[in-house]
């Protein structure tokens, strides 16, 4: 009796052949994988490239220059509509000016908007450019170290304010200068800036407020306020502890 499975045996021409098709149907599809990655491989490129050339070609904005803005920080003042350094004195009773402290005192107690001195945290607060409020408290034993402020109202924008902000984002400039906002809307008038002015710049004891901000007169203050000042500047402030760390 004949097997019943020999009909479905591939002679051997017939297993060559389907091993034939199968090795085309594999080159072909190993070619498409091919081809399709240097494609995405193309595009990845072209991205890249472009990215770049884009990165390249941008209009950038110079960093503004330290010397010019010496140079022109009497204008800067001029324009920006700022007032006198004013020596607004230490906090009474004089005995707790430098005195720590664990809870927050209220605003209004501070002899001079914004604070300039007085009772603070036992913890300064370090040098940076700051987009919320920081803790007033902490910022005035920064003060006692050395520090200049650089505050500017919530209500102030546009690209002189961004000149600020990236200028002092540089260490060389920055390093003893924070820069925030003066937005505490619940200490009442003592919680933003007096006058409608948007900027005041703050040392221990020494306040400068001004109609407008300008980078050319913050940095006039802060390159002789802060300690250690900016280069050849004269150390003009009065810290207690100028150069200590924050």
């Amino acid at each position: 009796m004949a097997d019943p499975t020999s009909k479905q045996r591939l002679t051997k021409a017939e297993r060559k052949e389907e091993a034939r098709r199968q090795r085309v149907e594999l080159q072909r599809k190993m070619a498409k994988t091919r081809r399709n990655r240097r494609i995405a491989m193309g595009v990845v490129v072209a991205l890249v490239a472009g990215v770049g050339a884009y990165a390249l070609t941008r209009p950038q904005e110079a960093r503004a220059d330290p010397q010019e803005l010496l140079a022109t920080a009497d204008q800067g003042r001029e324009a920006a509509g700022c007032g006198e350094v004013e020596d607004v004195g230490a906090y009474q009773p004089r005995s707790r000016d430098r005195s720590h402290i664990v809870a927050q005192l209220p605003l209004s107690s501070y002899p001079s908007v914004p604070p300039a001195s007085g009772p603070h945290n036992a913890i300064p607060y370090g040098a940076g450019v700051y987009s919320t409020p920081p803790p007033i408290d902490r910022v005035i034993h920064s003060l006692e170290h050395g520090a200049a402020v650089v505050w500017y109202s919530p209500f102030a924008s546009g690209a002189e304010l961004e000149r600020i902000r990236s200028f002092y984002e540089d260490s060389e400039v920055g390093s003893r200068v924070i820069v925030a906002p003066y937005d505490y809307p619940d200490q009442g008038a003592a919680g933003l800036l007096p006058g409608g002015d948007q900027m005041a710049l703050v040392a221990w004891h020494k306040v400068q407020t001004c109609e407008r901000v300008n980078l050319a007169a913050a940095f006039g203050f802060t390159s002789a306020y802060a300690a250690p000042p900016f280069e050849e500047q004269q150390y003009r402030g009065e810290a207690p502890e100028a150069g200590a760390a924050i």
